[in-house]
C-alpha cells in the first residue's frame, strides 16, 4: 500500500466529498488531463449520453431495463443519488461495490492532488471525481457492453462530456440552472446541444421549433442527424390509472405502432419512454443491438424510477415527486388532476432549493387550488435549501391564500404525526410530498422502502 492511500470506504468518501469546497466549475480541462494521464480509458467503452432538464433519470431507467431484459450487460451513471452514494455508478442494476469504489479512490486521488499542484486548471470538483471514477470502473472492473451515461448539469461544458457516444439523447430544455446555463431557453438548449459530436445521431424529446432549430443548428455543424418526438417517432398515451398506464409509440424504423404498459404514471413519462424506444431503435438499426419485442415490453414495464409520482404509503396514502423546477411542478400538476379522485383532498408538503424559482413552481400548483385543502412548506437539512419562510413568501407571492400555507418547523415531526393521526383516512386524502429530490431523498429515507435507483 502507498502512503497516504484510504484504507477505509468512508475515509474515501470523506475525501471525495471534501472536493465540494471547489464548487461547480464547468470546463473539461482537468477531466482531459486526467484522462490522458489514465491512457483515456473511456475510449474503451460504448456510451450513450443523456441530457435534458427534466425525464434523464427516466428515460436512463427505461434504456437501462430494456437492455437488460435483452441480456445486455449495462453500466449506469446517473445523480444525485437518494440513500447510498454507491447507486450513482452501477452495472445491472446492482451499486459498485464499496471495495472497488475504495479502490478506484486511491487510483484517482494521487492524479487529482498532481492536476491541483501541478497545471493552472486547478483541483478537480467532486463530480469531475466521481464521473472519473465511473469510467474507470465500466472501463476496467465491471466492462459493460453499454453505459448509460446521464449529465450533471447542461451538456456543452459537463464533466461527462469527454466521451464520444454511440446515441446522443437530450430529452426536452427548460429553465433550471439558469445562473450557470443562462437565462434564456435558447442559451440552454445550446449548452444541451454541446453533447451532440460528429456524425453521432441525436434522439430529442424537445418539440418546440425555436429550441428544436438550436439542437439542429449544432447538428449540422456536426453532419449529426436530429430524430425528433412528433415528426421522426410519435406516442400517444392512451389510457391511465394510478400505478399504471398504457401508450402506443410508433417510428421510422418500423412498420406499425406498438402499445406498451408502463408502471409509472405521468403523460411526460410516455414522452420519456418514447424518447428511450427511438433510441433503442437507433441501436438495433445502426449498430446491431438484438432485442426482441417481448424483452422491450418487459424493460418498459418493469422499469421504475423511486421519488417520481412514488407511492410510498398506500395508508394514509403518500406520494413523493422530485418536482424540482417549473416545469417538475407543472407535470406534477396535470398528473394529480388526472390521478386524484375528483371528490379527494389534496394536502402538500413542499420543500425547495433557495436558488429556484420558487414561486413560479408554487405557481404551477394553482390548477389545482380547488382541491388542495392545505399547504405545508418546510426546509430540510441541505446548504442550499431555502428557509420556510421564504417558501411560505413564494407561496403568497404565487397568488396561493395566506390561511392554506402553513409553514413547517420540523418536516420529520410532521410526517410522524400526519402517519400517526390518519391511519384511518379515507383513500381520497393524498399528502403530496414535492419539491428538491435532495428533499425526496430525505423524506424516502423515512419511510421503510427500498431504494432501487435514484437521481435527478
Amino acid at each position: 500500500m502507498n502512503a497516504g492511500e484510504f484504507v477505509d470506504y468512508q475515509q474515501g468518501l470523506d475525501w471525495i466529498h471534501s472536493l465540494l469546497r471547489f464548487g461547480q466549475r464547468p470546463g473539461l480541462e482537468r477531466m482531459n488531463w486526467i484522462l490522458e494521464k489514465l491512457g483515456h480509458p473511456e475510449r474503451r467503452v460504448p456510451f450513450i449520453h443523456v441530457a435534458g432538464t427534466n425525464g434523464k433519470g427516466s428515460t436512463c431507467a427505461f434504456l437501462c431495463r430494456m437492455l437488460m431484459e435483452a441480456g445486455y450487460k449495462v453500466g449506469m451513471f446517473t445523480s444525485p443519488y437518494l440513500a447510498d452514494f454507491c447507486e450513482r455508478i452501477r452495472c445491472n442494476g446492482q451499486m459498485i461495490p464499496e471495495a472497488d469504489l475504495l479502490r478506484l479512490i486511491n487510483e484517482v486521488k494521487p492524479l487529482v492532488e498532481q492536476c491541483e499542484k501541478e497545471t493552472e486548471y486547478g483541483s478537480p470538483t467532486e463530480f469531475e471525481v466521481v464521473t472519473l471514477i465511473a469510467i474507470l470502473y465500466f472501463a476496467k472492473v465491471s466492462r459493460p457492453a453499454v453505459v448509460i451515461w446521464e449529465t450533471g448539469l447542461g451538456g456543452r461544458l459537463d464533466a461527462t462530456n469527454v466521451v464520444i457516444p454511440l446515441v446522443s439523447v437530450i430529452t426536452n430544455i427548460g429553465k433550471d440552472h439558469i445562473q450557470v446555463l443562462g437565462e434564456r431557453l435558447e442559451d440552454i438548449a445550446r449548452e444541451k446541444a454541446g453533447i451532440i459530436k460528429p456524425g453521432v445521431p441525436v434522439v430529442t424529446g424537445e418539440q418546440r421549433p425555436e429550441l428544436v432549430a438550436v439542437l439542429q443548428e449544432k447538428a449540422a455543424q456536426t453532419r449529426s442527424t436530429v430524430y425528433r418526438i412528433g415528426e421522426h417517432f410519435s406516442v400517444k398515451q392512451l389510457e391511465e390509472q394510478l400505478g399504471e398506464q398504457w401508450m402506443e409509440y410508433n417510428s421510422i424504423h418500423r412498420r406499425y405502432p406498438a402499445r406498451y404498459r408502463l408502471t409509472m404514471n405521468g403523460r411526460h413519462q410516455t414522452e420519456n419512454a418514447a424518447v428511450a424506444l427511438m433510441t433503442i431503435d437507433l441501436l438495433k438499426n445502426f449498430y446491431s443491438y438484438l432485442l426482441e419485442d417481448e424483452e422491450i415490453e418487459r424493460g418498459l414495464q418493469q422499469t421504475r424510477w423511486p421519488g417520481r409520482l412514488e407511492i410510498i404509503s398506500p395508508r394514509p396514502f403518500v406520494i413523493l415527486d422530485g418536482a424540482h423546477n417549473e416545469e417538475g411542478m407543472a407535470a406534477l400538476a396535470g398528473s394529480l388532476a388526472r390521478l386524484a379522485p375528483e371528490d379527494g383532498r389534496l394536502h402538500v408538503l413542499f420543500s425547495g432549493l433557495a436558488d429556484k424559482p420558487l414561486a413560479g413552481m408554487a405557481e404551477k400548483l394553482l390548477p389545482l387550488r380547488g382541491r388542495i385543502r392545505s399547504l405545508h412548506v418546510a426546509t430540510f437539512d441541505f446548504p442550499r435549501a431555502a428557509d420556510a419562510a421564504t417558501l411560505q413568501e413564494a407561496f403568497r407571492q404565487a397568488g396561493w391564500e395566506e390561511e392554506k400555507i402553513h409553514p413547517v418547523p420540523d418536516w420529520r415531526a410532521f410526517l410522524h404525526a400526519w402517519v400517526r393521526e390518519n391511519q384511518t383516512a379515507r383513500a381520497d386524502d393524498w399528502l403530496v410530498v414535492c419539491g428538491s429530490l435532495y428533499f425526496i431523498a430525505q423524506v424516502r429515507a423515512y419511510f421503510p422502502t427500498t431504494v432501487e435507483e435514484a437521481g435527478e
